[in-house]
């Protein structure tokens, strides 16, 4: 073969994103060695793989669609090569890409990367963050291999492995009234502005919550940002609510934020291992369930607050 795999794998990235500038970021490689890898498989296969729109990505021509299904075959192939080797020697090693579900990403996944890294050495993990909508189409798209996420929208294309459960807080500025409460009913924060995170499926689930509780919400602002949303509320401008309780309870302004339990009656939050049912598991994806099965579990979840 006078291409790599390496070669195809970026190729991959591009056609599964539509865009160099975000293949280059999947795959933490120059965006100059995407296109070089393309125009490479190019010349070698002889044939145009994408449509070059100026400013606005790229398009699969319809054999770099058929192409593309193919190189995801070869490099499952090429994965599955990890696993004869790690049986014939005993260990774990090969490459694993994990999704996490954006809010509790920075708390969550460096504990859980690092300590997973230094108990299999040999195995290449790679990690993103998204909303609950983009890690499944990630797993739909077999760019990530399995993803931490909340049980949340589930479909029968998914398996999902329950790992802890998680309360959900009304968070509040430390200057708010009802901030040293242990406890609060969300129809007593009616009348304060409210932060809503902006994320696919997100939004209306905590819209739901309040509507279950019978209180219409004054949305002050929306965001996709965590951080954001912390800093806001910690402002002084509305209160929120969140699944996810850090050990540091100041927002991203310096700003300190109180998070009190809810006396509204609504089900936990369940936090898993999301896969797509038809992939084929390799050892190293069951080395990572196994050891996120032992660090996250209901009232010890690392990052957070008990």
């Amino acid at each position: 073969m006078r291409f790599t795999l390496r070669q195809l794998s970026y190729f991959v990235a591009a056609g599964e994103t539509g865009s160099v500038t975000r293949a280059a970021e999947q795959v933490n490689i120059s965006q100059p060695s995407i296109s070089a890898a393309i125009s490479h498989l190019e010349t070698e296969f002889g044939v145009q793989l994408f449509v070059r729109h100026h400013a606005q990505g790229l398009s699969l021509t319809p054999a770099g669609q058929q192409l593309l299904k193919a190189a995801k075959g070869s490099l499952r192939s090429m994965y599955e090569l990890y696993d004869v080797a790690s049986a014939a020697i005993g260990t774990v090693a090969g490459p694993i890409s994990v999704g996490s579900f954006r809010t509790f990403a920075p708390l969550i996944m460096p504990e859980i990367w690092q300590g997973f890294s230094a108990e299999h050495p040999d195995v290449k993990m790679t990690v993103t963050e998204g909303s609950e909508a983009d890690l499944l189409e990630g797993l739909r798209m077999a760019r990530i291999d399995v993803a931490l996420t909340y049980a949340l929208h589930m479909t029968p294309d998914m398996d999902f492995q329950p790992l802890a459960e998680l309360p959900t807080y009304a968070v509040l500025s430390a200057a708010h009234p009802l901030a040293d409460r242990e406890q609060v009913l969300l129809s007593e924060l009616e009348n304060t502005p409210f932060i809503l995170l902006d994320m696919p499926l997100t939004r209306q689930y905590f819209l739901n919550i309040l509507d279950q509780s019978g209180v219409s919400p004054r949305i002050a602002a929306e965001t996709a940002s965590p951080e954001t949303l912390r800093s806001y509320v910690a402002a002084g401008l509305g209160f929120s609510l969140m699944s996810v309780r850090p050990r540091n309870m100041s927002a991203p302004n310096g700003l300190p934020l109180r998070y009190v339990a809810i006396k509204d009656e609504f089900p936990l939050m369940q936090v898993g291992l999301a896969s797509l049912k038809e992939m084929r598991r390799t050892s190293v994806i069951d080395a990572f369930e196994a050891y996120c099965r032992e660090q996250i579990t209901t009232g010890a979840l690392p990052g957070m607050a008990p």
